[in-house]
């Protein structure tokens, strides 16, 4: 018979099977978007890379989800990161056997997106069979969130300062090891008391303290934030590497010091969550980022080591809030699905941004682009409250006319 391991070191295991994925696509991401940056000196160029990797899960991932709902979630996991490290480990293989880098990389970080179509959602459906619901659920969403993050931002400062001291295939060995890491975490979790990957006893679900709010407003309030976070990585080197003529080791640093404002996020989110809701902290976090993100482009390295660890604070607070409100709003029977459909259409969106942001950067500066991103933030953002503020009149307006029945009825 599986033995359950307490829910503390399951949610700790899944923390950390969460910061090493990240900090594993994402260290053969910006690996390759600083090579093609250095080599091909437009942002076009790291834009195409960024957009083969979104492609595949854009068009996948809303099917593939459907599958997080009916296997093994935890055997999912563990495939995806097997698959992946054998990827990753294949490309410094390419390289130093002296094949051409521009195919390899665009080559594995295509198989890597096909990948992460089925990882994201089953990621996603395992922390709702594990993690108990209510304030667990919101605290852990909080840890898994920043892990996630974290792992994205340091990918960048380990990929800068290790490229430029040492080069690109030490640290894409390295980068393969990643992954066996997170397998061993998963595998670590054990297995569940049920066939299917389903929990025999039921998972508590928050009880909200108010209606639902509609999905597709919740979808895009989580998807945007895969846009803009996409998309920034594609314009950052660009601005760096390319407009002010700096090395991966400024990239490197000033990624460092946004990893240290999503660090602090996670703490600002504890004290804010006392007082707030998520959809407040959500929608304001993501229209302060979206400010800071305009003026991220014209105030060079000195504004980017003061703004990017601002916009790090307000956006990691937001995209945990999101988060929070996409999981608590899904079943445990369709949340493969949602998570899909939210990654899916994000990255669908991360391809017109991004060619738009790439062609403005190139065509004029890196401070248009960074407005350009900044006015996607703004506008995605506001058109999520438009949906959530429409559903509510809509329910106030069938309350009142369900009222209205009653009375009409009583007189009658």
């Amino acid at each position: 018979m599986p033995v359950q391991i307490p829910h503390r070191t399951t949610m700790r295991l899944l923390v950390a099977a969460a910061f090493t994925t990240a900090l594993g696509n994402n260290v053969q991401l910006i690996t390759g978007a600083l090579l093609l940056a250095r080599e091909q000196q437009t942002m076009m160029a790291v834009g195409w890379l960024f957009i083969a990797v979104a492609l595949p899960q854009a068009v996948l991932s809303p099917y593939l989800g459907r599958l997080a709902d009916r296997l093994d979630r935890r055997v999912l996991w563990v495939a995806c990161d097997t698959v992946s490290g054998v990827v990753a480990l294949g490309l410094p293989l390419w390289l130093a056997a002296g094949g051409a880098a521009e195919a390899g990389i665009y080559a594995a970080n295509f198989a890597l997106a096909l990948v992460s179509a089925i990882f994201v959602p089953a990621s996603a459906a395992l922390i709702k069979e594990r993690v108990p619901g209510g304030a667990v659920l919101r605290r852990f969403n909080g840890r898994y969130e920043m892990a996630t993050q974290a792992g994205m931002l340091l990918s960048a400062t380990v990929g800068g300062l290790a490229v430029q001291l040492f080069g690109a295939v030490p640290l894409l060995v390295f980068n393969a090891a990643t992954f066996a890491v997170s397998a061993l975490c998963v595998t670590a979790i054990g297995r569940t008391r049920a066939a299917g990957g389903l929990t025999a006893e039921p998972v508590e679900v928050a009880a909200p303290d108010q209606p639902p709010l509609p999905m597709g407003s919740l979808i895009l309030l989580y998807a945007q934030g895969s846009v803009v976070v996409t998309v920034f990585n594609a314009l950052l080197p660009a601005y760096v590497l390319i407009e002010l003529n700096r090395g991966a080791g400024t990239f490197g640093a000033i990624d460092a010091l946004g990893s240290l404002g999503f660090l602090a996020a996670a703490a600002g989110y504890r004290l804010f969550a006392q007082r707030y809701s998520d959809l407040r902290i959500a929608v304001v976090g993501f229209l302060a980022c979206s400010l800071l993100i305009v003026a991220q482009g014209r105030l060079g390295v000195a504004g980017l080591a003061v703004l990017v660890p601002m916009g790090a604070f307000v956006f990691g607070q937001a995209r945990i809030s999101s988060r929070n409100l996409l999981m608590a709003r899904a079943g445990r029977t369709d949340i493969g699905r949602v998570f899909g459909l939210a990654n899916g259409g994000g990255l669908a969106a991360t391809i017109v941004v991004m060619l738009l942001v790439a062609a403005v950067t190139d065509h004029t500066s890196a401070g248009a682009g960074f407005a350009a991103l900044g006015a996607f933030a703004l506008l995605s953002t506001a058109w999520a409250l438009v949906l959530q503020r429409r559903a509510a009149r809509g329910r106030r307006s069938g309350l009142l006319s369900a009222k209205k029945s009653l009375r009409n009825g009583a007189v009658l």
